[in-house]
């Protein structure tokens, strides 16, 4: 049974949109903070356990992901049994756990094996924070929110590598893990006391293998579902290569130092821009045509950097520019692509987010970090990687749409 958009289960209406939209933001928010409060110390966490090669820092942000993808698949399911509050509050104390013990580690590799399990525990809040939006919410209604959230969502990525930044002007590389584990702290309790459980007790699912590969079918043979996931996946492994890459690119190509957080920002903040906008027209003109007119100007300025980059050094300022208008499109792809491809998935939205999630985390991570593995001091690897990615999503859209691009009514989906 799929829930009719704007309809929600009365006790989530205990909570106001506007909490609901700023808690739902700062639950999924933990997923950026642990990844890009780390950047600007890498190189100091390399140096202090022995990392010889600096691509194996990269290894900090992969271990994360990998946690991630491997926990999604559990948690969403669970979730259906279990409710939404009880799954979403034992990753938040895994997550809280794990960045705590990360501050103490002497090696590398205990510090991977701490990551990968905050990776975990942050599992639950990427898949029960979708499905309470989808518990709530329907349609374009529910684009709308998730553009909201995802606005909020994006002043993180901002904040988070200058409070890294600061982190390791205080002290050292260990200050950033106790700082992670402190606002982890808050939102827990945060958690606790506000967020209500979403899911009424009619729509839950046996935790039963059956059932679950049962919903696992429905996302899978779902046309709109799968494409738009795998699409999805192919724009986030630009996000994470970039993410792996970025303090190489900032401090090592151009030289920024201490002020690479500055930079990031700015590029995050077109990002926050866009989502904003989104929120504004997504109702007027629909996923579809905003999301699908992204993609392709995304590819565009993809291209444009490449064939620059192929024949020399971008200087910085144009760089920030074309990077800018990327993630500036980047904001109108990803929310967007994750609403349509949830769109149908009403009543196994728990299933479905964590199968979405666990092929968008895993495969965007994947991808990413073998382009950033790919680093020889220019962008040219990033810019193929955002160029060949970006015509892949395109092909994958046109599958799911079979053909029919920038329309605002969609296609009947094969179920």
């Amino acid at each position: 049974m799929n829930i009719p958009t704007g309809a929600r289960p009365a006790a989530a209406a205990a909570i106001g949109r506007r909490e609901f939209i700023a808690l739902a933001a700062a639950l999924m928010s933990i997923n950026a903070l642990a990844i890009d409060i780390m950047l600007p110390g890498l190189q100091e966490i390399g140096s202090s356990l022995g990392v010889e090669n600096e691509n194996h820092r990269q290894y900090i942000i992969s271990a994360y992901f990998a946690g991630m993808a491997v926990a999604l698949l559990p948690y969403g399911p669970a979730s259906d049994r279990f409710g939404r509050r009880g799954p979403m509050l034992f990753g938040l104390g895994v997550y809280v756990l794990a960045a705590l013990a990360a501050a103490f580690v002497t090696s590398f590799e205990a510090l991977l094996a701490m990551r990968f399990l905050q990776g975990v525990g942050a599992a639950a809040t990427r898949v029960i924070a979708v499905s309470m939006v989808r518990d709530r919410f329907g349609g374009r209604q529910m684009a709308e929110t998730m553009s909201l959230i995802f606005m909020v969502f994006m002043v993180i990525p901002v904040i988070a590598p200058s409070i890294g930044q600061l982190m390791l002007l205080i002290g050292n590389w260990h200050f950033i893990f106790i700082c992670m584990a402190a606002i982890g702290i808050l939102i827990t309790l945060w958690a606790l006391f506000r967020m209500p459980e979403s899911l009424n007790p009619d729509e839950r699912r046996p935790f039963t293998l059956a059932s679950i590969g049962q919903g696992f079918a429905v996302v899978l043979t779902n046309r709109f579902s799968l494409f738009y996931t795998l699409a999805s996946t192919a724009i986030f492994g630009c996000l994470f290569a970039f993410i792996n890459s970025a303090q190489q690119i900032y401090v090592g190509i151009y030289g920024l130092g201490v002020w690479f957080p500055v930079l990031f920002a700015v590029v995050a903040g077109f990002m926050a821009l866009s989502s904003y906008l989104n929120a504004r027209l997504v109702v007027r003109y629909g996923m579809r045509k905003l999301s699908h007119t992204a993609l392709t100007g995304f590819l565009i300025v993809s291209i444009i950097w490449l064939v620059w980059s192929m024949f020399d050094t971008v200087p910085l300022v144009p760089f920030v520019v074309l990077f800018a208008l990327a993630m500036f499109q980047f904001g109108w792809i990803g929310s967007n692509f994750n609403s349509i491809a949830m769109e149908p998935m009403g009543h196994v939205a728990g299933s479905a987010s964590s199968v979405q999630g666990f092929i968008q985390t895993l495969g965007g991570g994947v991808i990413g970090a073998l382009i950033g593995q790919a680093y020889d001091n220019t962008t040219t690897p990033l810019a193929w990687g955002f160029v060949i990615l970006a015509s892949i999503a395109l092909g994958l859209v046109a599958i799911a749409e079979k053909g029919r691009l920038f329309q605002g009514t969609p296609q009947t989906a094969d179920h």
